[in-house]
């Protein structure tokens, strides 16, 4: 019995979808979160930074 057989017989093709099934329900999670209408205030105001002379932001 050779190892390519061993490995052939085990059938983990499962943890390969099912890794496929969390990284693509992570995605749609993070892109939901981002493009969510109630974060936009948020992301304008962040946006506006930069430029912003009454607020000015220190450095982290």
């Amino acid at each position: 019995m050779r190892l390519s057989d061993i490995m052939g017989a085990a059938n983990l093709s499962v943890y390969a979808e099912l890794a496929m099934i969390l990284f693509l329900a992570a995605f749609v999670v993070i892109m939901i979160a981002i493009f969510a209408p109630g974060r936009k205030h948020t992301y304008d105001a962040a946006s506006r930074m930069p430029l912003d002379d009454e607020h000015p932001q220190t450095p982290r």
